[in-house]
């Protein structure tokens, strides 16, 4: 398992606190069960070589970051709002994964469905509360474009978003490759008692911060006996009783899905907007000075490990963050802007459109600010 620095954070923080906005998730492991030991380099092996590449099942996810109830609107494109709303209360979804480029996700409301479905090139987020659907066309990826775990399996599917590249699917494998790719010296790593989730026996290997200064208190990921597929992850705020977070299946089924599943005709009378996301370079090149690049802020990470605090420059804010009226109630006034605060992230919006966000407490945040 690669033990690799920072890489990890901006993918986490924003999975977690601005883009999870087709979020789902987890219940706690069940009763336990009788394993032969392993040692948590063995199991962090299995989750390295497990050749899992589709499943059908249901995820559930329970969030309590200690934000304010967000309720549910219209619109089927992601943004903060939904982003929000999905990431307080208990929410449950239907997954299906077929490859690297085939996905659907089913958002079970209460009144409505949201659905995300995703066939090479094309996404469709469609939101049965007002009929409304968006519809992204992509460049398709080339080889050296597609991410990859350690082993021969391939990577889960992109999941793109109208102001955003393609991201992984929102799966206890997707979220607990972000955790596993911090692991270095500031994480201590135990493997704890065996237990079931979703009917299969899994081990439980938890990873532990060092650091005195992160939010976090743990990350504790359930892994398939047989598959080495993570199947459910639970994030442990310092201070707080409950878990923060948690994603996992219920209802596993490891063959392929029908194909059918994949495509997306939207109901009669649904408005649809198309959106085009344009091409963009292999992570691995370097755009010359001076050349054309996409419309992202450059990110910059300051710190180590759990403690590293990431820096978008001013600007970077989009246009009506702060005032859209859902996603303004999450936020305080602070000086020189507006703040979040969750139990394991916090993100400082100023006025100039810099914004800062990390595992950290936010005063940390206005101390990097200020330094810079």
């Amino acid at each position: 398992m690669a033990r690799t620095k920072q890489r990890w954070l901006p993918a986490v923080l924003i999975t977690l606190v601005v883009a999870m906005a087709v979020m789902f998730g987890s219940v706690q492991a069940g009763a336990t069960v009788s394993l032969p030991p392993k040692t948590a380099d063995e199991v962090l092996a299995m989750i390295a070589r497990t050749e899992v590449r589709a499943l059908s099942g249901t995820v559930e996810q329970t969030a309590g970051l200690g934000l304010p109830e967000v309720p549910a609107g219209p619109g089927t494109a992601p943004g903060a709002a939904s982003a929000m709303e999905l990431l307080t209360g208990s929410h449950t979804a239907r997954v299906y994964l077929d490859g690297p480029f085939k996905a659907r996700l089913q958002v079970l409301d209460r009144m409505a469905e949201r659905d995300v479905v995703i066939n090479g090139g094309d996404a469709w987020f469609y939101n049965s509360a007002d009929n409304s659907a968006t519809h992204l066309t992509m460049p398709a990826p080339s080889r050296a474009e597609v991410p990859s775990f350690a082993g021969p399996r391939e990577s889960l599917p992109p999941t793109p978003s109208p102001d955003t590249s393609a991201r992984d699917v929102p799966t206890p494998e997707a979220m607990a490759s972000r955790f596993l790719a911090a692991i270095d010296d500031s994480t201590g790593v135990s493997v704890g008692e065996a237990s079931s989730v979703a009917g299969r026996s899994a081990y439980r290997v938890s990873l532990h911060p060092r650091s005195a200064e992160t939010l976090v208190d743990s990350v504790t990921i359930d892994v398939d006996a047989e598959t080495g597929l993570p199947l459910g992850i639970e994030v442990r705020a310092k201070g707080q009783t409950e878990p923060a977070y948690s994603l996992a299946f219920t209802e596993l089924d490891l063959s392929t899905p029908d194909a059918a599943l994949f495509d997306f005709t939207p109901p009669p009378g649904a408005t649809v907007s198309e959106k085009a996301l344009p091409a963009k370079p292999v992570p691995t090149m370097t755009a010359p000075e001076g050349s054309p690049t996409t419309s992202h802020p450059r990110a910059t990470v300051t710190g180590q490990g759990w403690d590293s605090i990431i820096a978008l420059p001013a600007g970077s804010a989009p246009s009506g963050l702060t005032s859209n009226p859902q996603f303004a109630q999450t936020l305080e006034p602070v000086a020189g802007g507006r703040a979040l605060r969750t139990s394991l992230v916090s993100i400082l919006i100023l006025d100039d459109g810099r914004i800062y966000a990390g595992m950290v407490p936010l005063e940390r945040l206005q101390a990097a600010a200020a330094a810079l």
